[in-house]
């Protein structure tokens, strides 16, 4: 029993580390998000979103379900006649850890648009830790009005 409670705290602390060293891989593929917006790759931007007909994507009151359709949405708000992607900054990041496999991601985008134009808004990011890294199963942003 002496034993058990001197190891307990070991291994406790060895979770706390794992769950902290999320951050730095989850800003990775934000960033790489960022990149790739910037560049106008929607499929590269994508990539950091779990290819699943599961992945959910909520905005403006609509829901989309699926990498495939999500892949669409963003075309047709961005890349269609007389749209524009302008350049995406994140900023104001929160990552927290619910598991080992399982994170959330909170902040700020800002989109700036060849008029000046600067849409705005919050997201809230769900991560799930894959074999090949960290991908969002779950995105949930909004717009300021």
């Amino acid at each position: 029993m002496f034993r058990f409670a001197i190891l307990l705290p070991l291994f406790s602390s060895l979770t706390l580390f794992s769950a902290d060293d999320v951050t730095p891989a989850i800003q990775q593929v934000l960033t790489r998000q960022q990149d790739a917006w910037n560049r106008h790759d929607l499929e590269a931007f994508m990539s950091g979103y779990w290819n699943s007909p599961q992945l959910t994507f909520f905005s403006g009151a609509r829901e989309t379900s699926g990498w495939q359709p999500t892949l669409e949405r963003y075309r047709q708000a961005y890349q269609s006649s007389g749209k524009e992607m302008g350049k995406l900054e994140f900023s104001e990041l929160k990552i927290k850890s619910f598991a080992g496999d399982a994170a959330f991601a909170r902040g700020a985008w800002k989109l700036t648009m060849s008029g000046g134009k600067t849409p705005h808004g919050l997201f809230t990011l769900i991560f799930r830790k894959f074999p090949d890294g960290w991908k969002i199963v779950h995105d949930h942003t909004s717009a300021a009005d």
